[in-house]
């Protein structure tokens, strides 16, 4: 349950009790009315701007909407008072037992909390990693993976139905380099001696098992034939190993996606021609001569005559070729086909995740999608590098000379859990840097040991210290959703539980805005005001979560840590992490 949604009907609600009453009119819009946190917490713990985009509408002074929708706001029993500040801001404080209701709540909803129908269970695709499938992932490639994987969890959590996706580029000049690097390991199988792997090929070992499946499928039949022979075979068997390499890769990291898109298939069966004809039949694709590249030397450039697809019709900088001189396809024409096949399948939203290296490629792409559908929309997230540390120093990896840093290294020495939370704790288009020590010190600065922690140390108080001071006391969920939680009065406590009630509404935030970097962000700061009510216990025992001689304090306790326990589960299931009972 999102508070300020309820709040805001709250609103709602008494304004429409002052139109029966004739003080304002009754055919008000409400569509910009919110109900939000004040900026400044010590004014209250929501404010609304009802009287400042309602005066308009009233044909009154906003000051004088507010004041007299205060008094009714008043009125309500979870309302402890109002204040009309400035020129028509109203700032409301909430009751202590409402906050202590939502102990209950939370309790009663388990992991299921946050979870929202704002998305109205809309078809939305995510397509992300989707790299070139010509060798394991390297660790450049993880944080799309993790970020398209949270996202995927948290637009569900937010009520879309998702469905995440992966496209394989297979139909580019990058698989013919692949066969032929494959080939190569096809022959050293056999005993040949290849020597240095030539310039232009991947020279990584991942392909050497590929080399001897293949002679043991083919056997000698290749050895010393033409290109035009085995080319073509060996590419489909060359993708497919990689693609399984790819999903085992990516499995290690918890990511498994739903649908797996040959780009191949976009030019067997002619969708790329029949994407062409539903933009020319809009008007959108004309035969012209592109200018010049700006900015670079024109002396090879020559002008002709090419298809082209109206791009700055849609806001792009200029049109975009479709057509090779050679009269291929363009990647651009094939990467049109292929959202113009999501749009046919049902997903009118859509959002791809991208490495940084793709940021010019945005518009043309945003462009394309408009130009489709008048109701298609595309997001593109860009995924900006990761920079790697090793106690401090800085080291790089090199695809090309194959001794980069695979996905698979990063998790065998971090592990899962710790690799995805890191990978979200900066926005996606902003760089990160991942210290392979900092990553797994236990401290304060490292934000999955911070919130992993305080979940253990929940798990710790309900399992192992209960039963010394109440041996018969039950503190199962629905035992603790009942009790009397009267008692949680401390300051700390209503701050604790307000930190909790959050969550709802940044699910929905963080959905609406696909940045699924901002639940890490409240993780931690939940974390943290746990931490800090733990601390203070341990200077002053009556604030301690379990007293000794007092029963019902103790269990209303219980049940407010198990909340903030759930919460942290439903946090870091959207990241994909797995809560731990105890430290090691």
């Amino acid at each position: 349950m999102n508070i300020f949604t309820l709040f805001r009907d709250v609103v709602v609600e008494a304004l429409n009790n002052l139109s029966k009453t004739g003080a304002l009119p009754s055919d008000l819009e409400y569509k910009n009315l919110t109900v939000e946190p004040p900026r400044d917490a010590s004014h209250g713990d929501l404010a609304t701007n009802a009287a400042m985009v309602l005066a308009k509408q009233a044909r009154q002074n906003p000051r004088a909407v507010a004041e007299m929708l205060a008094p009714q706001l008043e009125k309500h029993a979870d309302i402890e008072s109002v204040d009309v500040a400035g020129p028509g801001f109203i700032n409301m404080r909430v009751a202590a037992s409402f906050w202590q209701q939502q102990v209950s709540t939370i309790l009663s909803s388990g992991t299921d909390y946050g979870a929202s129908d704002m998305g109205g269970n809309e078809k939305i695709n995510v397509e992300y990693v989707s790299v070139n499938p010509t060798g394991p992932l390297h660790v450049g490639h993880v944080r799309g993976a993790v970020f398209g994987d949270a996202l995927s969890n948290l637009l569900i959590k937010a009520g879309f139905d998702v469905t995440r996706e992966y496209v394989i580029n297979d139909a580019g000049g990058q698989i013919d380099v692949l066969a032929r690097s494959a080939y190569l390991r096809y022959c050293e199988a056999h005993g040949r001696d290849v020597g240095e792997i030539p310039e232009g090929l991947y020279p990584g070992d991942y392909l050497v098992p590929v080399g001897v499946t293949l002679k043991e499928k083919y056997g000698d039949q290749w050895l010393d034939a033409d290109e035009s022979v085995w080319l073509e075979q060996i590419r489909l068997d060359a993708t497919a190993a990689m693609m399984e390499l790819i999903r085992a890769d990516l499995k290690t990291l918890g990511v498994v996606q739903d649908v797996y898109f040959s780009e191949l298939s976009l030019h067997k069966d002619g969708r790329i021609q029949d994407a062409i004809a539903d933009l020319r039949s809009k008007g959108h694709i004309y035969e012209g001569v592109l200018e010049p590249p700006k900015g670079q030397k024109t002396d090879d450039w020559e002008p002709r005559e090419q298809t082209l697809f109206r791009a700055t019709a849609f806001g792009d900088d200029v049109d975009r070729a479709l057509q090779k001189s050679n009269g291929d396809y363009t990647y651009f024409a094939a990467d049109i086909a292929y959202h113009y096949d999501k749009y046919k399948r049902g997903f009118h939203s859509m959002i791809d995740v991208w490495g940084a290296d793709h940021g010019g490629y945005v518009k043309r792409m945003q462009s394309a999608v408009k130009a489709l559908a008048d109701d298609g929309n595309l997001d593109v997230k860009i995924c900006q590098l990761v920079r790697l540390f090793r106690d401090g120093e800085p080291f790089k990896m090199s695809k090309r000379a194959g001794n980069f840093i695979t996905l698979r290294d990063v998790v065998e020495e971090v592990g899962r859990d710790v690799t995805r939370f890191i990978m979200l704790t900066r926005k996606n288009d902003a760089p990160l840097d991942f210290d392979f020590k900092k990553v797994t010190e236990q401290s304060k600065d490292n934000p999955v040991f911070y919130v992993q922690y305080a979940h253990a140390r929940i798990c710790s108080v309900l399992k192992n210290r209960t039963p010394e001071a109440f041996p018969d006391m039950k503190t199962d969920d629905s035992t603790l959703a009942s009790v009397a939680l009267d008692g949680l009065t401390d300051e700390s406590e209503i701050s604790l539980i307000k930190q909790c009630c959050a969550f709802p509404r940044i699910i929905e935030a963080a959905a609406e805005a696909h940045e699924p970097h901002r639940i890490a962000f409240y993780l931690y700061d939940l974390a943290s005001e746990f931490h800090s009510l733990w601390n203070k216990g341990n200077d002053n025992k009556g604030l301690r979560f379990i007293v000794d001689d007092n029963a019902a304090i103790t269990q209303a306790r219980l049940a407010m840590i198990r909340s903030v326990g759930l919460v942290i589960s439903s946090g870091l299931a959207i990241l994909g992490v797995k809560p731990v009972e105890e430290m090691r």
